[in-house]
């Protein structure tokens, strides 16, 4: 009897962490023009969260996420940009003058937010949730370069990751969107 209440009692709090564990919808971030950003308004949209960065040989990816993003805004998509300078100073501008850039170099219209860093110890908690399975519950994915994307599903929770070199528009991007 005493075996049995420690399992239900185990089996009660395993639950419990399970339904408390984050979502990408948990978290809040800033735009780029430092509004508040709550993810939770993206329930029911499958999201392409990028690293991006100014001064990269992967930068003219921008052109291809504006044309997915174009392509799919009207069926439940959206493309959210953070620009991050943790690799090799290649996204050293402000918020201001990396708005300007991609506005005027890529006619960027996806939402992008502030400068943050996506590795390292000072690792944005977005970030944190996007590359360790430990808290995305899904796997390891540690941020090679800039440009890699990730996946979220229609409820918050992380489905794949892409190499900063694939395309935005790749047949794995475009499968994923379109069913």
């Amino acid at each position: 009897m005493k075996n049995l209440l420690l399992t239900i009692c185990l089996f009660l709090l395993t639950g419990f962490s399970v339904m408390a564990q984050k979502n990408f919808h948990s978290f809040k971030t800033t735009t780029i023009d430092g509004k508040e950003f709550d993810l939770s308004t993206l329930k029911g949209k499958k999201v392409l969260v990028v690293n991006t960065a100014s001064k990269c040989g992967l930068t003219p990816q921008y052109k291809d996420l504006e044309t997915l993003y174009k392509q799919y805004s009207d069926r439940n998509f959206v493309i959210i940009g953070f620009p991050a300078n943790n690799f090799m100073g290649q996204e050293p501008g402000t918020n201001e003058e990396i708005a300007e850039f991609c506005e005027l170099n890529y006619g960027v219209t996806f939402p992008m937010m502030s400068k943050i860093s996506v590795k390292g110890k000072d690792i944005d908690p977005i970030y944190s949730w996007l590359t360790q399975k430990s808290e995305n519950g899904k796997l390891d994915a540690e941020v090679s370069w800039n440009f890699q994307k990730f996946m979220i599903d229609e409820n918050g929770n992380l489905f794949d990751y892409l190499s900063p070199r694939e395309s935005p528009l790749s047949e794995k991007v475009v499968n994923w969107i379109e069913n």
